[in-house]
């Protein structure tokens, strides 16, 4: 394959992708947003949602031009970075926020006309939330290879380098770069969002559910407007941001190392521009074979929880069937050394994928015995509901852990031909199984964003005061819902495990540039003399003492350890103070607007989406920036070994956490709903209570803090590997 034929097969699956985003767009569009009450719901919503974005891209576009500055100084000013990298930063930053805007836009059209569709049949509002999320999922893919393929072409036109080799090696750590603005444009998104819709659900659900006695969703609850608002701000919006820095994250990464693996004389400029596409090339497929996923889900009337759930699974395993056939066609046309077992890391990656998909499944979702003992433990309180959902979240992370601890050890030894020797191509193997988890992304993530669009669609129903036989649809849609978010959240999580470690390997790459580009072309080792450009990792390794045994390498995983849980209490203590001002205000309402519970009255649900917007934009700075501001001052302090410390540390603490978080609050939200169906006593009922402050407890640990690891722990090497040059020539320790 020439490199114009990959390249060109790379933009076009981009812009199909994009194409069929806008036809499932203009499809949703066409369908009939219901009643004029179904249509002012849809409306407040919209609004609600669009509010919230513009002024949270206000925030976040100060932060960015500040960061650009200050890039652009160490780039033309000490020349410590590649003169690029301010450029690649906001892109990134810019692409992966028009992804999470055009999601949520889709979305906040979609709900109504699901609850509308979904009174026709089941299948028939399966199939437009499902569609409707495919376009925030292919939006993502899509939008991700064009920034891709665009700036390759850039940098293969303007880098100037007198060797080919080296000359890829700088295009690939360059592009790295704008995975940072993508990353932190993320971290923004999620934090800001999950801090909005959980102030509001729980507020709701407190006061509504508990105090009141009201169903979900109920009109005359304040919050119940702000609750479906950030269904969309926080689920759709910041899941797109997230997803999307993950997707380029694994992808840079992998083309980063494959730069460095079949970098030497043994290897040819042919080969090692192969290797650099095959990442893309199989992201490229995937976009494909999503596509044809997409058109594969659909079900029948009167399915239950695992019937519905076949259905969504059906389209993702067709499509991950079809990717692993594919893969081997790949690598056998680029006709890598190797190629064979390479093609396998891209199926471990696919099966680790589905491992912890399933695992979340189990976890989480009503229809096995794990969420179904949270509900019977409702029977004696809340206490022990709080109690069995931590400690089934403790469980579940076994299963995801060995899936990813098999995962790396396989892929690595794959790709190495089974010598651990062998780092630099283990490596890439292991960025490979990234890639390889994330091919099918446009099909995971459009069952991922099919939840909140479901959950609005119901919590219109009710507002809307729909039929019995609607309300019960589209619960059943709701509750699929949350099991498909959760399952997308680990899904994201184990990506980003294998992502980070491809990432730590690039960060190696990095140090290399910063080095040479200071003027330092030989490191001594032992005595000798070895060429910077010549240095393998473990020459690098052993240059900068890591190893644990060095203080500075212990302080930095301490250091990194930490940073997760305090970044979780701190977005976690942000949703305890604006819930608590959501709750004194539904109580307000409630006590001075006479009317609301009689239905005479309409509460005044600007107010609440006001509090919401509020408390997210003044809360979600501080901790997004302390992913930023720690990595920067651990390696201006202890240098290159604390960095490596420190990226290993919050990769081991969040990986784990952020499991936990996912699947206990899953396995929460879900054991209310099990109740809710009618088991244990069911709606009202004391259980019912009871399993509704454990959804309340739940909520910011799947919706702000534990989606929002998965990030951090990607930032911090995202800003590492940007700072890289500076580290390598400066620390005071």
């Amino acid at each position: 394959m020439t490199t114009d034929l990959m390249f060109w097969f790379i933009a076009i699956s981009s812009l199909l992708g994009l194409g069929f985003a806008w036809y499932f767009y203009q499809e949703m569009m066409k369908i009939d947003e219901g009643t004029d009450t179904m249509k002012k719901i849809a409306l407040y919503v919209r609004r609600g949602a669009m509010s919230f974005l513009k002024q949270q891209y206000r925030v976040v576009i100060i932060v960015f031009i500040i960061m650009a500055i200050f890039f652009a100084i160490l780039s033309y000013g000490f020349n410590l970075q590649n003169h690029w990298v301010p450029f690649a930063f906001l892109t990134g930053g810019f692409f992966s926020g028009l992804a999470g805007f055009l999601g949520m836009k889709t979305a906040t059209y979609a709900s109504a006309r699901t609850a509308n569709e979904a009174s026709k049949s089941l299948n028939a509002g399966l199939k437009i939330a499902f569609r409707s999320g495919a376009v925030m999922g292919l939006v993502v893919v899509g939008l991700a290879l064009l920034d891709i393929s665009i700036w390759y072409k850039i940098l293969d036109f303007f880098v100037e380098e007198a060797d080919q080799k080296h000359k890829m090696i700088m295009i690939t750590t360059t592009m790295l770069t704008f995975g940072m603005g993508a990353s932190l444009q993320a971290l923004f998104a999620r934090v800001g969002g999950g801090i909005y819709t959980k102030a509001a659900d729980v507020g709701a659900d407190l006061v509504g559910k508990v105090e009141a006695g009201i169903p979900e969703d109920d009109p005359r609850n304040p919050a119940t407007i702000a609750d479906n608002v950030g269904d969309n701000v926080g689920d759709v919006a910041g899941m797109g941001a997230d997803l999307y820095e993950s997707y380029v994250g694994s992808i840079l990464a992998t083309a980063s190392l494959g730069a460095a693996a079949y970098f030497g004389s043994e290897w040819s400029n042919d080969i090692q521009i192969k290797a650099i596409f095959a990442p893309m090339l199989i992201a490229a497929l995937g976009i494909l074979l999503s596509i044809l996923g997409i058109f594969v889900v659909r079900t029948k009337e009167g399915a239950n929880m695992k019937q519905l759930m076949r259905s969504l699974e059906r389209g993702v395993f067709t499509s991950s069937f079809l990717i692993a056939i594919g893969t081997f066609v790949i690598f056998y046309l680029l006709d890598l050394p190797n190629w064979l077992n390479l093609s396998f890391a891209v199926i471990v990656g696919l099966v680790v994928g589905l491992v912890i998909g399933f695992g979340t499944e189990y976890y989480t979702s009503s229809a096995f015995k794990p969420t179904q003992r949270i509900a019977e433990a409702g029977q004696t309180g809340p206490a022990t509901v709080i109690i069995s959902g931590i400690g089934i979240g403790m469980v579940s992370t076994a299963l995801s852990v060995f899936a990813i601890v098999v995962g790396i050890l396989l892929s690595f030894l794959l790709a190495a031909n089974f010598d651990m020797a062998n780092l630099s191509n283990g490596l890439y193997g292991v960025g490979i199984a990234a890639v390889g988890m994330l091919s099918t992304l446009g099909i995971t993530l459009a069952s991922d964003a099919y939840g909140p669009i479901a959950d609005n669609a119901g919590g219109n129903a009710e507002m809307s005061k729909l039929g019995p036989e609607v309300r019960k649809r589209t619960d059943a849609l709701d509750a699929l819902g949350n099991t498909t978010a959760a399952t997308g959240k680990g899904f994201a999580i184990g990506s980003a495990a294998l992502t980070a470690l491809a990432l730590l390997a690039s960060y190696i790459e990095e140090i290399r540039i910063g080095l040479i580009r200071v003027g330092n072309t030989t490191i001594e080792i032992g005595g000798q003399a070895i060429n910077t450009a010549d240095a393998s990792i473990t020459d690098f390794m052993a240059y900068y003492n890591i190893h644990l045994m060095n203080p500075k390498v212990l302080v930095g995983v301490f250091i990194g350890s930490v940073m997760t849980f305090v970044f979780c209490g701190l977005t976690m203590n942000a949703v305890g103070r604006a819930a608590q001002k959501m709750v004194t205000e539904v109580r307000r309402q409630f006590r001075e607007i006479k009317g609301i519970l009689t239905g005479e009255a309409e509460p005044d649900y600007e107010r609440c989406v006001e509090i919401s917007t509020k408390g997210a934009q003044m809360e979600m700075i501080f901790p997004s920036l302390m992913a930023v501001i720690i990595p920067i001052f651990t390696g201006l302090i202890i240098g290159v070994p604390g960095i490596m410390g420190l990226l290993t540390g919050g990769l081991g603490s969040g990986f784990v956490l952020a499991v936990f978080m996912a699947n206990s609050g899953g396995a929460w939200d879900n054991a209310k709903k099990y109740v809710e169906e009618g088991n244990f006593g069911g709606k009202g009922s004391d259980t019912h209570k009871a399993t509704v402050v454990g959804d309340t407890v739940g909520d910011p640990f799947k919706d702000t803090s534990g989606p929002s690891l998965n990030i951090l722990i990607k930032l911090m090497t995202m800003v590492s590997i940007v700072m890289a040059g500076l580290t390598a020539v400066f620390s005071l320790l």
